[in-house]
């Protein structure tokens, strides 16, 4: 799944380096760019960002899954996304940020509110 936005900042990337041999290529000159290359950049970026919690591409997994469930995406969509055989696999990678388990309403509170009971009528008063 490519956004948009990112294929739009590959292209202007692609245009300025002009790479001849691979899309990525590695700190070798003529290689690719390999696993530890791209745990060497999820570790930079964090650095960079100031996240004090470790970030690797499988982190960035979890959290790809996890932003597609809050956003609506279906389980079935996020495991074939995944590319998981089992969606019990897929329901691993899933935490769900704590806010929106706590924001998710209950179905009993989507039911009609009952009516308030009548109020008793008053006995008739007399001259």
């Amino acid at each position: 799944m490519l956004s948009e936005h990112l294929l739009t900042i590959l292209r202007d990337w692609y245009r300025a380096a002009r790479p001849t041999e691979w899309l990525f290529p590695g700190v070798i000159p003529g290689s690719h760019v390999t696993r530890s290359g791209v745990e060497h950049g999820c570790t930079l970026g964090a650095e960079r960002s100031g996240l004090s919690k470790p970030v690797t591409p499988h982190s960035l997994r979890h959290a790809f899954a996890t932003h597609l469930l809050e956003y609506g995406t279906d389980l079935r969509t996020i495991q074939l996304l995944l590319g998981h055989r089992s969606l019990s696999t897929t329901a691993r990678y899933l935490r769900m940020a704590v806010s929106k388990v706590c924001a998710t309403r209950s179905p009993l509170d989507l039911l009609p509110q009952p009516l308030p009971p009548p109020e008793p009528t008053k006995p008739p008063e007399h001259f």
